[in-house]
């Protein structure tokens, strides 16, 4: 794709998140209407997550959504990244973690957890490319996390 992108946060409607999440449902591993319902999961988002949002136009091509509602212990989880079909390997999935990221990084983040599939070879090479360390795993999923001031691996 050579269209223009600007990168947003917070501009998408619930509407526009869950039309989004629709379109990218059957490239998430597993698809996401098997652990969700969409329409839901696009309010709760709206209404709890911090959104990084790469727009050409006025479509929504790229999302990642992170809850930052513990700062007690100054930590974030990403919940969901996902881009179009149409516009992978542009580099604006790692353009929108990276400003995520960063986001974090200045609300006074320290620690940002996330879980991805274990057969899901590109989102794990994605997250070990900006920093992510496994954790720790269970049968389908691998939990990952980033220590934004140290970049240190967690140890359990």
């Amino acid at each position: 794709m050579t269209a223009s992108i600007q990168f947003q946060l917070n501009k998408a409607s619930i509407a526009q998140i869950a039309a989004h999440l629709t379109y990218c449902d059957a490239d998430f591993i597993p698809p996401l209407s098997g652990r969700v319902e969409i329409v839901d999961y696009a309010k709760k988002i709206t209404e709890k997550a911090i959104r990084v949002e790469a727009w050409s136009g006025t479509l929504l091509v790229g999302l990642v959504a992170m809850y930052c509602n513990d700062s007690a212990n100054q930590l974030a989880f990403v919940t969901s990244v996902s881009l179009l079909k149409n516009w992978t390997g542009t580099g604006i999935a790692s353009q929108l973690l990276g400003r995520c990221l960063e986001h974090a990084k200045v609300q006074g983040i320290r620690e940002i957890m996330l879980q991805v599939a274990q057969n899901n070879l590109t989102a794990i090479k994605l997250y070990k490319k900006h920093g992510f360390v496994d954790w720790k795993s269970s049968h389908s999923f691998i939990y990952m996390n980033l220590f934004v001031e140290t970049g240190e691996d967690y140890e359990q």
